[in-house]
């Protein structure tokens, strides 16, 4: 039988890679700390399984397309909090972020287009891109400059005649890399000089840890047909099996196309719609509370990778991401041999291998990327696992 030759370009998610590996270690009786993926134990805010009780009616009907009026609306307002306005128009609800972000890669590439991006850069929007035959084009960035791109000079080189959109990230996943609004207001001012689309995948905006307002590309309105910003409940919630997400766009046209395919898939989850526009009446109080958390386990996590000799790591700013470069020769099969071959008392670590994050061959062989999503003293048990497993790792 005979397949696409665009799904067979399409790779299985790596943080699913070493999951027959961890079972088996887990088989034998060792604890598995698991920072490989960013699944937050932050507990969801009560409002949304409270309104999950008070729903009542007999049918369970198909919600709208663009979504149900009471998310649209709570979404309006907390942009609109931020300063950023959006009409209810400009705003479509999506089965997470994951599907926003597939909606606006197929309305804008086709086979032959590019998409530029920094990398190291989260994997699964490679799958994305395949699917629809185009192709990602890279600005390099690096371990010791703390996985920085925002200069004009390196933008503009990686831009081509094929190139039709720019990509985002902020903060950064895997990175934890932040912008400043100076440096949103240059990638937007390219977009425009260049007449690109610049994408926002803005899943982790809550989490900044150097103070100052949430920035968003959304609140550049005088770039209406450039700027699509992709929201989500997933991270700033907790509530990642919600699976509710958004696209926000002034541009008339694309959420004209966006329509077509948010028609064809009837409808996200009515349930889980309105569940999640009361997660939009939670207090700030959340937030800051939140914010403090990760920080905390951030820099734990910080103190103690930074005492382990060899590793090249720079304290990343926002989302809950460190990627670091270790003293090994390659960080796959380090990961399993920490599932298969090391424990210590019983316990061993799973960490996300960096190559999958990068679209340059070589490159992230000797990269990890951790979650810190444990509470502080499992992050510091953690980074002591990993401590040893270096040593031992290399010394075999």
């Amino acid at each position: 039988m005979k397949f696409s030759r665009n799904v067979e370009n399409c790779e299985f998610s790596p943080f699913r890679k070493f999951h027959e590996a961890a079972l088996e270690a887990e088989a034998k009786g060792r604890k598995i700390y698991h920072v490989n993926i960013g699944q937050p134990d932050i507990v969801t805010p009560q409002a949304f399984f409270d309104e999950v009780r008070r729903f009542d009616l007999p049918v369970l009907e198909y919600a709208p397309a663009r979504g149900e009026p009471a998310l649209v609306r709570a979404i309006q307002k907390y942009y609109a909090d931020l300063n950023m306005p959006f009409e209810e128009e400009d705003i479509l609800i999506t089965n997470g972020g994951s599907e926003a972000l597939q909606i606006v890669i197929n309305c804008i590439l086709e086979p032959g287009d590019e998409i530029l991006m920094p990398e190291p850069y989260y994997s699964n929007y490679r799958t994305m891109v395949h699917t629809v035959g185009a192709t990602i084009r890279t600005v390099p960035t690096y371990a010791k400059d703390g996985y920085h791109y925002a200069n004009r000079e390196l933008i503009e080189s990686g831009i081509t005649e094929r190139t039709r959109a720019i990509m985002c990230t902020n903060p950064g996943n895997p990175t934890g890399t932040v912008l400043t609004h100076e440096e949103m207001r240059m990638m937007v001012d390219i977009a425009k000089e260049h007449n690109l689309f610049i994408i926002g995948d803005e899943a982790y905006r809550e989490f900044v840890y150097d103070g100052g307002p949430l920035q968003s590309l959304g609140e550049f309105v005088d770039a209406p047909d450039n700027v699509v910003v992709i929201d989500t409940v997933s991270k700033r919630f907790s509530a990642c099996g919600a699976r509710i997400g958004c696209l926000l766009t002034r541009n008339k046209e694309l959420m004209f196309h966006a329509m077509k395919y948010a028609q064809c898939r009837l409808c996200v989850p009515t349930i889980d719609q309105l569940a999640s526009a009361a997660l939009y009446t939670v207090g700030s109080d959340y937030f800051t509370a939140t914010r403090e958390e990760y920080k905390r386990r951030r820099d734990t996590t910080m103190r103690k990778i930074k005492e382990i000799p060899g590793v090249v790591c720079e304290c990343p700013k926002g989302a809950f991401y460190i990627m670091a470069e270790l003293p090994i020769d390659n960080s796959e099969d380090f990961q399993y041999w920490m599932l298969e071959e090391f424990e210590d008392n019983g316990e061993t670590l799973m960490f996300t291998p960096a190559e999958s994050f990068y679209e340059t061959p070589g490159r992230g062989k000797n990269e990890i990327r951790l979650a810190y999503v444990l509470k502080e003293k499992d992050m510091e048990r953690a980074m002591e696992l990993l401590a040893k497993g270096i040593e031992q790792y290399n010394a075999r």
